[in-house]
């Protein structure tokens, strides 16, 4: 899969799934992300989805480098534009 289009459909994931923060960003815990169906059959490596817009494009943020099911299922995934 391009990488574009998968970022692409994280956007639309985290719009989806997602609800206003305190700082009026929508954001989504990681652990909804992982468990969704929808998600796990459009992203085979969700983790690997993640990093790149967060490191190279500024699409997202999050905190941590690694997120782990279990352990970061808390985690916020911020988007930064809308």
């Amino acid at each position: 899969m391009n990488v574009d289009h998968e970022v692409n459909l994280l956007v639309e994931e985290i719009r989806r799934l997602g609800s206003k923060n305190a700082d009026g960003k929508l954001s989504v815990k990681f652990g909804v992300l992982f468990q969704d169906d929808r998600c796990a059959n459009l992203f085979e490596a969700l983790v690997g989805t993640l990093k790149r817009p967060q490191s190279e494009r500024k699409i997202v943020t999050y905190t941590g480098e690694l997120l782990l099911q279990g352990v970061h299922d808390d985690v916020d995934i911020v988007l930064l534009q809308d």
